[in-house]
C-alpha cells in the first residue's frame, strides 16, 4: 500500500511563517476587516456560483451557512470563487497540493480568503495545511457505474474495508474517471495498485460533471462522493448504479488557518447554535433531502 508521504510538522510550520502574511487575521481582524471573506469551490449543492454586474456570487448549502456566520460574528460577507488546486494556498498563502500520493510545494500566493467551506473532505494531509472545525456533514466517495456496465454493484458484507476490497477488484480492466486535487484523487485510496484503467479530465472539471462525463462515455464509471451520488442518483433514474464504497466513511468540515482559533471556535459555536434552533436541519433537507436516510447515525450524533 502506497503511503501519502507526509510533511515534517516543523518544516510545515516554518513554511506557514514564511507565508506573505504571517501576522494573524483571526476573529478580531475579522471583525476590523468588516467582512467573511468565503472562499468556495463549485461543488454539489454545497456552492455553484455565477457571475453578475457586481461580481461573482454563488449559492448553495455552504453559502447560506457562511452567510449566517458572518451574521453571527456581525459582518458582511463575501464570496471568493476558487479551485480544488488553488484553495488552500488561497487560505494559507502556500500554494500546496497532492500529486501523486506526495504533497507538493509550490510558490507562495497571496491570501485571498478566512474560510473554505463547499464540502471539503477532512483528509490527513489537508489537516496538516488547515483547522477544521468540527464535522457538520457526512461523506463517502463510492464507484458509481453506467447502468450498462458489466460491473456488478457488490453486496455489503458488513465489513466496510472488505466491501472495498471487493469494489477494488471490481473495478479491474474498467475504466475509471477520478480527479487529481479533490477527494476523488486515486492516490488517496491505492487506486493505481488495482487493475483499473484510470481516467483524468483533459481539462479541469467540477465534480458535479463527473456522472454527465460517464454518460458521454468519457469512462464507464467514475469514483463519486456520497452528496453528488446522491444528487445524481436523483437525476438520471435507472441510468446510473453505485458498485460500493471507496473509501471508508468520511467526514467534511469547514477549514481555516492554523493562526485562526478564534475564528473556528466562534464558527463552532455557530453551527451548535442553529443545529439546537433546527437551521441546520431546515438547511440540510433544502439542498440534500435523501441524506438523512442514508446517514441516520451522524446526525443523531451532530
Amino acid at each position: 500500500m502506497q503511503a501519502i508521504r507526509l510533511l515534517p510538522r516543523l518544516l510545515l510550520a516554518l513554511l506557514v511563517l514564511a507565508a506573505p502574511s504571517a501576522f494573524p487575521h483571526d476573529l478580531e481582524q475579522v471583525k476590523q476587516a468588516g467582512v467573511l471573506r468565503h472562499l468556495g469551490v463549485p461543488y454539489a449543492h454545497f456552492v455553484a456560483n455565477y457571475t453578475t454586474p457586481n461580481g461573482p456570487q454563488a449559492e448553495g448549502f455552504d453559502v447560506d451557512l457562511m452567510q449566517g456566520f458572518a451574521r453571527y460574528i456581525g459582518v458582511d460577507y463575501q464570496y471568493v470563487p476558487t479551485s480544488w488546486r488553488t484553495a488552500f494556498g488561497q487560505l494559507t498563502g502556500i500554494g500546496t497540493w497532492l500529486e501523486k500520493g506526495e504533497l507538493v510545494i509550490g510558490p507562495p500566493q497571496p491570501i485571498e480568503g478566512d474560510v473554505i467551506a463547499n464540502g471539503v473532505t477532512i483528509l490527513p494531509w489537508r489537516k496538516q495545511l488547515v483547522a477544521f472545525s468540527r464535522p457538520y456533514f457526512p461523506s463517502a466517495v463510492w464507484l458509481v457505474a453506467r447502468s450498462d456496465s458489466p460491473m456488478s454493484p457488490i453486496e455489503p458484507s458488513g465489513n466496510r474495508s472488505q466491501d472495498i476490497a471487493l469494489v477494488k477488484s471490481e473495478m479491474a480492466h474498467h475504466t475509471v474517471l477520478a480527479m487529481k486535487y479533490s477527494c476523488l484523487d486515486p492516490d488517496l485510496y491505492q487506486l493505481r495498485q488495482t487493475q483499473a484503467r484510470l481516467v483524468f479530465p483533459i481539462q479541469e472539471r467540477q465534480l458535479n460533471e463527473m456522472v454527465p462525463a460517464i454518460m458521454n462515455k468519457d469512462a464507464e464509471s467514475t469514483l463519486l462522493d456520497v452528496a453528488d451520488t446522491l444528487i445524481a442518483l436523483e437525476k438520471w433514474p435507472g441510468e446510473i448504479k453505485v458498485i460500493g464504497p471507496v473509501s471508508e466513511p468520511q467526514e467534511m468540515g469547514v477549514a481555516f488557518r492554523k493562526d485562526a482559533p478564534a475564528l473556528r471556535h466562534a464558527f463552532d459555536q455557530y453551527l451548535d447554535s442553529i443545529i439546537a434552533d433546527g437551521t441546520y436541519q431546515a438547511l440540510a433537507e433544502k439542498h440534500f433531502p435523501s441524506v438523512f436516510y442514508f446517514f441516520p447515525e451522524f446526525f443523531d450524533n451532530l
